[in-house]
């Protein structure tokens, strides 16, 4: 039974996914310990860097980022505590598991460093074992963190994806436009949209079943990435066979040949699934907004509701075929 703070599957996958030599960076003033340091954990699977002191310490994690710091704690300038606070004070690409490796090591001393943002305190007089032991710790916890960082981004990333077909969902296709319809309207950036539905998909899943139908919506979304650059263009899912197409910063004609070239695509190759060779069509309406045809500003409903309609009049044409917007059909037009 799933307790008040169950998130899921998100457990489960919490497993040492570190498949690098973990970076340790030593921070010593001391050339003689830096080089004991050094040569005993490289010897125990891990990549060492070394530091004199706290502001070098600090420069190096700056280019070159390592997830587990030993330093010393009194040094010279920025001393162990210092840089402890300043690590937990700034940003880095990952959490940074840092160890006090000192000769102070009264009970005052310890509760220092822990404040100081520490997560192990080790007295230098302890034993080579019982430091290596301590590392394999920092190593477990790390691994952990970066998994569950991994099991997070997965959860994230499905809530925004179409399970089926790997493209945006419908709710993420309408933050997602809106964000890009309100950064397109400030810069005065064209933005286009195409509204396609699958012509007589219902009677695919009738002949051919839901997992033939499930392919092709599959194969319908592959192809359409083909024919959309790289980054500003993408694809949504937003129903049953209903997609959406975003072209950034592209005015209607160009949209119009990008239309174009995706209809062609769909219909002039039939898709191939487990049992059967199936032939489908598009229909599709575009949609989108040009500062020098509309002016005002409009909103990501408004741009739906008109590709949407553009849609209905392509169906009623006889599908497999594009039909523009009213607003912009005039620019086509000329």
């Amino acid at each position: 039974m799933n307790g008040p703070f169950d998130i899921g599957g998100t457990t489960q996958v919490l497993q040492l996914s570190l498949t690098e030599r973990p970076r340790v960076l030593l921070v010593d003033d001391d050339e003689l310990v830096l080089e004991r340091l050094h040569g005993l954990i490289r010897g125990a699977g891990f990549d060492v860097q070394t530091a004199a002191d706290g502001a070098a310490a600090l420069e190096t994690l700056q280019h070159s980022f390592a997830p587990i710091v030993i330093t010393d704690r009194q040094m010279p300038g920025i001393d162990g505590l210092t840089l402890c606070r300043t690590i937990r004070h700034n940003n880095w690409p990952g959490y940074v598991y840092i160890l006090l490796l000192t000769t102070q090591d009264a009970e005052e001393d310890i509760l220092a460093g822990l404040d100081a943002g520490a997560d192990d305190y080790v007295s230098k007089r302890t034993s080579t074992a019982h430091l290596l032991a301590r590392l394999r710790t920092a190593r477990r916890i790390l691994g952990l963190e970066h998994s569950l960082k991994q099991a997070l981004a997965e959860k994230r990333r499905l809530a925004l994806t179409d399970p089926l077909t790997g493209a945006a969902n419908h709710r993420h296709f309408m933050d997602r436009l809106t964000r890009e319809l309100e950064s397109a309207q400030e810069l005065r950036n064209p933005v286009s949209l195409l509204c396609l539905d699958l012509d007589h998909f219902k009677g695919i899943n009738d002949r051919h079943g839901h997992a033939a139908g499930d392919a092709v919506l599959q194969e319908v979304v592959h192809r359409i990435n083909r024919c959309l650059r790289p980054h500003g263009d993408w694809c949504a899912r937003i129903g049953g066979e209903e997609f959406a197409v975003v072209l950034a910063d592209t005015d209607p004609r160009r949209a119009g040949t990008i239309a174009e070239r995706i209809r062609v695509t769909l219909a002039d190759q039939p898709i191939a699934t487990a049992n059967s060779t199936i032939s489908t069509t598009v229909s599709i309406g575009l949609s989108g907004w040009c500062a020098e045809i509309h002016g005002l500003a409009t909103s990501a409903e408004s741009l739906l509701q008109q590709g949407d309609e553009a849609l209905y009049a392509s169906k009623a044409a006889g599908r497999n075929c594009i039909t523009v917007a009213k607003s912009l059909a005039q620019r086509l037009a000329t």
